[in-house]
């Protein structure tokens, strides 16, 4: 592995060639905070992918591609005068010290659990009215829902144990087929978001990441689904004048 000093030194050229960039590019000069905030979000998820497919290669080009854009607000920043990278590393270090009694201070903790209800406790005493104000509001649904769970459970609000929130998803499923039966559509959305909530909070109880797991399956349908495509291509049929039959006799193929 590197030395502290050649970490350093990459990150010095990197900040060298941004100030490049930025005085001489003339699509870098242009862009702002609000210009690349869209373009940081695709560069998280394709992080996200690199991740699920255990790409060790992508994980890296991916990570430079996030730093080059924590690089470029921190430069932006400079040039208001609000902030700057050494203000950027110094806020999250500080903030690190702080939330980490546990390292920095007296403070004993004896497992996970309770690392996470002290951060939650400390996040509050900065001023926090909510222990839920940290999970943003652009989240998706199910990151969300999985984030204001865990904070819930930060100061102690949470089910005691597995088999209880397994009885609250079978309740919420029942809820939910009444209002089908009945043909409420309002009534069955709400129902529904109420058994997906469930549905989380059951595979947090059972260290199960909802939004990983899910995204697991989309890939194994797309695999499973592509297969079925070229099978069918290759034999001159169309997937729209096959039978349902058909159909599943390649998608048993594919998932053998």
């Amino acid at each position: 592995m590197h030395t502290k000093e050649e970490k350093l030194a990459a990150l010095g050229r990197l900040l060298d060639i941004m100030d490049d960039l930025r005085a001489g590019c003339p699509w870098d000069k242009k862009q702002t905070f609000d210009t690349l905030r869209h373009l940081t979000i695709e560069e998280v998820y394709e992080l996200a992918d690199a991740i699920l497919e255990k790409d060790m290669e992508n994980i890296k080009k991916e990570l430079g591609d996030l730093l080059l854009h924590i690089v470029f607000y921190a430069k932006i920043g400079s040039e208001t005068g609000d902030f700057d990278i050494v203000d950027v590393a110094n806020a999250i270090s500080e903030k690190l010290i702080y939330r980490h009694p546990h390292i920095y201070g007296d403070v004993k903790v004896k497992d996970e659990a309770e690392v996470k209800e002290n951060w939650e406790k400390l996040k509050l005493k900065e001023g926090k009215k909510s222990v839920l104000e940290g999970v943003p509001k652009s989240l998706p649904a199910m990151v969300k829902a999985m984030r204001i769970q865990e904070k819930a459970r930060g100061v102690g609000f949470d089910w005691d144990n597995a088999d209880q929130v397994w009885e609250k998803v079978q309740e919420e499923l029942a809820e939910f087929k009444t209002e089908v039966d009945k043909n409420n559509k309002e009534k069955m959305e709400e129902e529904f978001g109420d058994v997906m909530f469930s549905l989380i909070n059951y595979a947090r109880f059972l260290d199960i990441n909802p939004e990983t797991a899910l995204e697991k399956t989309n890939k194994k349908f797309i695999e499973r689904f592509q297969y079925l495509e070229e099978k069918a291509k290759n034999e001159g049929k169309n997937l729209k004048n096959m039978s349902l039959e058909e159909m599943e006799s390649y998608w048993n193929e594919a998932k053998k």
